[in-house]
């Protein structure tokens, strides 16, 4: 039995209408397989769509045309299946940290023991079992941004989209979140999509990094990341494969589409 890539967009397109009710082509006919376990980082100039196709991955906006699916069946809406990360922390200032963490699963109605067990596992995952009793006030941005990230995972989402969740972070917490990241999504063979601006973020992390062009946008290139990692900014092999993809930004207005591999 064949098994379903976890997202799969097909001739994909987004139009949005305009203040002066004139259309906004936001990305058109974007084709693209993401595979389970796969960790694919998306990256292009402001305005080229990638968080509203994020968005549309997630339920939260309607396609113009095409098809994307989840696991072989079309998006109606949010799901449990997928969860959403975003650059604001998106916390509840009135919950502290545990509580925040025990939302989801409160929800669902998950028994109270069940729960307890998979917060303080989660808890323990991110670093954050002292902190568990303050509230997101009292948290760093870094420590926010855990807390953020194990609010999503402890209700065991399949697919993870991440819409730039470290840019507002300093050096060292984002490498610190990036390698945090790496870590879990492979122990937990999460399947996520990861917005970024930074060309060394997206070869840190992905196995693919994809290249959008300028509104609208499309897929210009497809570059896979195959060394190994942990990978270091600084090794000749990560900073050859950056500018690759530097160089591909650039030519992201031209319509003849690269092949590169790092």
């Amino acid at each position: 039995m064949n098994e379903f890539p976890p997202i799969e967009c097909k001739s994909l397109s987004k139009v949005y209408r305009g203040i002066r009710g004139e259309q906004v082509v936001a990305f058109h006919d974007i084709s693209l397989q993401i595979q389970r376990g796969e960790f694919v980082t998306l990256i292009g100039p402001s305005g080229c769509g990638k968080t509203s196709l994020l968005y549309m991955l997630a339920g939260f906006e309607t396609k113009t045309s095409g098809d994307m699916l989840v696991d072989g069946k079309g998006i109606k809406g949010p799901g449990s299946d997928r969860a959403v990360v975003f650059q604001e922390y998106a916390l509840f200032p009135w919950l502290n940290l545990r509580r925040n963490i025990e939302y989801g699963p409160r929800e669902r109605r998950v028994p109270q023991a069940e729960m307890q067990v998979s917060v303080d596992g989660m808890l323990r995952t991110v670093g954050l079992e002292a902190a568990a009793m303050r509230y997101p006030h009292e948290l760093s941005a870094g420590m926010r941004q855990r807390a953020a990230l194990a609010r999503v995972l402890v209700n065991e989402p399949k697919i993870l989209l991440m819409d730039e969740p470290f840019a507002a972070l300093d050096a060292q917490t984002r490498l610190s979140l990036q390698r945090e990241l790496s870590r879990l999504s492979e122990a937990m063979n999460l399947t996520v999509l990861f917005i970024t601006h930074s060309v060394e973020e997206a070869v840190l992390l992905g196995d693919r990094v994809l290249v959008m062009t300028a509104r609208p946008g499309r897929i210009f290139a497809d570059v896979p990341v195959s060394f190994a990692r942990p990978r270091d900014p600084t090794d000749h092999e990560f900073n050859d494969c950056r500018r690759a993809i530097e160089d591909l930004l650039k030519q992201a207005t031209n319509p003849s589409v690269g092949e590169y591999a790092c």
